[in-house]
């Protein structure tokens, strides 16, 4: 790494990194004291939690505005009433509108996302959509390359709509952004939201890995 922790600790928060009983730990959760040197967990109990897909941190993507990006990932599993020969409109078990979830954050948002998982699995769904285009996100092909697209640009404007975001990543420095839980082993791209911080951050505090 470019920069290293040691050179520049006097400028990074203690907070960060503030130890936390492992017995208030939840069952998912990797703590802030758990980094590694010349790292940072986007710990969801520090300020860096706002970058989690969580953070209530609304956005406005292609015309419509989400209140995190949990909302837009989640929603986008829920019928589109702009979608008329959408299949999904056939099935009556949706505990919410897309535009409810739309207007979610955190762990409500997430929750809502479950419930459709249930669903999905019930009648055998694989499809999401966005806009007019009904994809597979979880297909390592075209389904996840349109997926990252559209995350990574929920995360930009994410970024460049909430005041005081930029400011926040670029006091990071060099920094790896570690995410407060465990990511899974085959996890598509557009679910490592930390790395893509990272990239972003790049284009203003260059530094090498």
């Amino acid at each position: 790494m470019a920069l290293s922790l040691s050179a520049y600790a006097q400028n990074f928060p203690s907070d960060w990194w503030r130890p936390v009983p492992r017995g208030d730990a939840s069952s998912w959760e990797i703590l802030p004291q758990d980094a590694l040197p010349g790292e940072v967990i986007l710990s969801k109990r520090t300020e860096l939690g706002i970058f989690s897909n969580f953070g209530a941190t609304p956005f406005i993507l292609d015309g419509l505005t989400y209140a995190s990006v949990e909302g837009l990932w989640q929603a986008m599993k829920y019928p589109d009433p702009s979608l008329t020969n959408d299949p999904r409109h056939a099935i009556t078990d949706w505990p919410h509108t897309r535009a409810e979830v739309m207007a979610m954050t955190g762990f409500e948002a997430k929750a809502a996302g479950t419930a459709a998982g249930d669903i999905y699995k019930k009648f055998k769904l694989k499809n999401i959509s966005y806009g007019t285009q009904t994809f597979d996100y979880k297909d390592f092909a075209a389904g996840s390359a349109l997926h990252l697209d559209i995350i990574s640009r929920a995360l930009k404007a994410k970024l460049e709509q909430n005041p005081g975001l930029w400011e926040l990543l670029e006091k990071t420095q060099c920094l790896r952004l570690r995410p407060d839980h465990k990511p899974g082993e085959n996890d598509p791209p557009a679910y490592k939201y930390y790395d893509l911080f990272m990239q972003f951050r790049q284009e203003r505090v260059p530094c090498s890995f």
